[in-house]
Formats: C-alpha cells, sequence, structure tokens
C-alpha cells in the first residue's frame, strides 16, 4: 500500500484513478479546488478543497499526510478556451504546476505521474506517433503540458525527482457501477455531444468534412477511461518500484472516426443522432492516433476495455444514470 495524493482527482480521468486506487488497496488523498471537478466524485473524507497555487498549505497536507507519491491531473484542459484566454492556461497549469513541485520538494516527497497529452505533438509528420517525437504544440493548452514535462526532466537532473508523463489520447467511456463519468461543463467531447444531440434534438457541429480521411472526417484514437485509470496505477508502480523518469503514449493504436464513432453510438442507443458538418477548426489535425507498444513493452499495459462500442455502452449507461432517461 502506498499513501497516494491525486490533485484535481474530482474531475473525470482523476475520479477514474482514484476509484482504482482505493480498489487496489491504496490510501489515497485528494486534492481539487472544485472550480471544474465535482465534489460527489470523491469520498468526503477524502477530499481536500485546495488550490494548487497555495504552496504552503501543500506542503503541509505533503507531510502530515506522509504522501510516498503525486499522480497530478489538475489543469484546465480546453484547446479552445486557451486559445481564447493563454495566460490563464500558463497560469494555471504551468505556475500551479510549479507550486506543487515546490511543496513536493520541500516535503520530500520524490515521485510524480504527469497528466500530459498528444497535444504536445501538434500536426504529427507521421502515424502513429511515437514518443520520440518533437514537440510541437499548436495551441497554448499543449504549450502548457510541454512546459511541465521540460520541467519535470530538469528536476530530474538537478532534484532526483522522478516522473513519468502520459501522453493521453482522446479518452472517453465511464467505469461501469462506479457512478463516474463524463461531466464537462461546457462539453466538448465527442459522445457526450452526441447522447446530447440524441435526448434533446438539437443537432450537434461536426467540425470538418473534407479531411483526406476514409469519410472525410477527422480520425482519432479513442481510450477507454478504465484502460487510462490502470496506465496511471502501473506508472505510479514503476516509480515506487525504483523505476526511472520516462514519457508514454497511451492510446489503443487504433483511429476512428468521427462519423464510426457517430454510427456506433446510433448503434447502441438504437436512436438516430442528429448532427450537421461544421467548418473544419483551425489546428486540428487530419489524424492522431497512438503507437503505444513502449507503455505496454515497459509497464505491461494492455487495454481491455477500448473497443468502441464498449465505450460508447458504458458512456450510455453513465449518461442515463446521471442526467436522463431516454425512451
Amino acid at each position: 500500500m502506498a499513501r497516494i495524493l491525486v490533485t484535481g482527482g474530482a474531475g473525470y480521468i482523476g475520479s477514474h484513478t482514484t476509484h482504482l486506487l482505493l480498489r487496489r488497496g491504496h490510501d489515497v488523498q485528494v486534492l481539487d479546488d472544485l472550480s471544474r471537478g465535482h465534489r460527489h466524485n470523491v469520498p468526503p473524507e477524502r477530499l481536500h478543497e485546495l488550490s494548487l497555487a497555495d504552496t504552503s498549505r501543500l506542503t503541509t497536507l505533503l507531510r502530515d499526510r506522509q504522501i510516498d507519491a503525486v499522480i497530478h491531473f489538475a489543469a484546465y484542459i480546453s484547446v479552445g478556451e486557451s486559445t481564447i484566454a493563454p495566460e490563464l492556461y500558463f497560469s494555471n497549469n504551468v505556475s500551479g504546476s510549479l507550486s506543487l513541485f515546490s511543496a513536493m520538494v520541500d516535503a520530500g516527497v520524490q515521485r510524480l505521474v504527469f497528466s500530459s497529452t498528444a497535444a504536445v505533438y501538434g500536426m504529427p509528420e507521421r502515424i502513429p506517433i511515437t514518443e520520440d517525437m518533437p514537440f510541437a504544440p499548436v495551441n497554448p493548452y499543449g504549450e502548457s503540458k510541454v512546459m511541465v514535462e521540460r520541467i519535470l526532466g530538469w528536476m530530474d537532473r538537478y532534484r532526483s525527482f522522478r516522473s513519468v508523463a502520459l501522453r493521453y489520447f482522446n479518452a472517453c467511456g465511464a467505469e461501469p457501477g462506479s457512478g463516474l463519468g463524463e461531466e464537462h461543463d461546457p462539453e466538448t467531447h465527442l459522445i457526450p455531444l452526441l447522447f446530447n444531440a440524441i435526448s434533446t434534438g438539437k443537432p450537434v457541429t461536426l467540425f470538418g468534412g473534407a479531411y483526406e480521411t476514409a469519410d472525410g472526417t477527422c480520425v482519432r484514437d479513442y481510450i477507454h477511461v478504465s484502460d487510462l485509470a490502470e496506465a496511471h496505477i502501473l506508472a505510479l508502480d514503476h516509480l515506487m518500484n525504483g523505476g526511472g523518469s520516462d514519457a508514454f503514449n497511451v492510446g489503443t493504436g487504433s483511429g476512428l472516426t468521427v462519423l464510426e464513432v457517430l454510427r456506433a453510438v446510433e448503434k447502441v442507443t438504437g436512436k438516430k443522432a442528429p448532427h450537421v458538418i461544421g467548418p473544419r477548426r483551425e489546428g486540428d489535425p487530419p489524424e492522431l492516433v497512438a503507437e503505444s507498444s513502449k507503455l505496454m513493452n515497459v509497464l505491461g499495459w494492455r487495454p481491455q476495455r477500448s473497443g468502441i462500442h464498449d465505450i460508447v455502452a458504458d458512456a450510455w449507461a453513465f449518461d442515463r444514470l446521471r442526467y436522463r432517461s431516454v425512451s
């Protein structure tokens, strides 16, 4: 058993990882300012409502709870918002991370699993994407994650601070029976947006219909959030067992077009998802697919539930449980 602090643990991926950590018998504390997370996602006795910017209180928390390692999710994640208010993303994602790292150094905590993103690669020159491809972000969100990864590299070199950065592709789905799922506000992810279109009858806009792909819509690598949570546990185990700093892609290695996902939603729900094709968004690559063999070979990770119909079925079950009943 390890004593783990999960920052941003009231959010989507953070709460799923916390759920899995608790099932595995770890002592978990959750830090979240609840600006975008949800109180009901965390057992109340484990939640510390606290800002990352409060270095002093962070240090006290780490010391008092004798934390062994941190899993760091706390960040703003909307690409579109980051282009409107880049200063917000650098302040929260980068300065907040620096505050956390300072607190960890002061408290003698030297192991961290970092929530990074495929957005660090920008418009990749080849598919699938491997970890040795250069950083080339095309938006402030991706840049903020690159900056934190670079900081972690220097922390490793001069502070003996060991970290694993997990570069996510498209997280989706829900853990059955946990009561956890996607609750972003505003919602920007494809599958819950399609569910909302089914519920309301208001068409969802799918951005771009003229990509050089099989049906003209962009291709993405969709990974079940439970498989993603498992990658965090394996990264944590790697660090706790003395492993060195590293970075890993987390995806299935298989891409689907937006219209293929839409058809899967319609098949699982038995309902039509009204939609329109809108203009292509600036900076949207035609295809983002992970090469995740490094994660498989080094940490022994295997996706178990990332077939698109399983993903949609789990997400649909959560959607009906939490929000609405669609006859």
